[in-house]
C-alpha cells in the first residue's frame, strides 16, 4: 500500500474508475489529514480579503471538491507548505 504524504501526490483522475483503481493501492497518511484540520479553530485565525480571478477560484473549488476538502482549507494548507519550503530554502536546511 502506497502512503500519500502530500496533497500534490494525488493525481487528477479521468473518471471515477481511475480514481477507484488509485485508491485500491494508496492511502492517506493520517498526519496529512490531521494537518488539514489544524487551524480550523477560528479563534486563532485572522480573516483577510483576497481577490482571485473567478476562473481560478472555480478551478480551486473543483480541485478541492475532488479531494473532499473545503477549498479555503486547501488554500491554507498550500500556503503553509509553501511558507515552510521557502523558510527552509532561505535557512539553507
Amino acid at each position: 500500500m502506497n502512503l500519500i504524504t502530500t496533497w500534490e501526490a494525488i493525481p487528477s483522475f479521468a473518471d471515477e474508475t481511475a480514481e477507484a483503481q488509485f485508491w485500491l493501492s494508496h492511502r492517506l497518511d493520517p498526519k496529512l489529514m490531521e494537518e488539514s484540520v489544524i487551524g480550523a479553530d477560528q479563534s486563532e485565525s485572522t480573516t483577510i480579503t483576497l481577490r482571485i480571478d473567478p476562473r481560478m477560484l472555480a478551478r480551486l473549488k473543483r480541485l478541492a471538491r475532488s479531494r473532499y476538502l473545503n477549498y479555503q482549507s486547501m488554500i491554507k494548507q498550500w500556503l503553509s507548505e509553501r511558507l515552510e519550503a521557502e523558510l527552509r530554502g532561505r535557512d539553507g536546511r
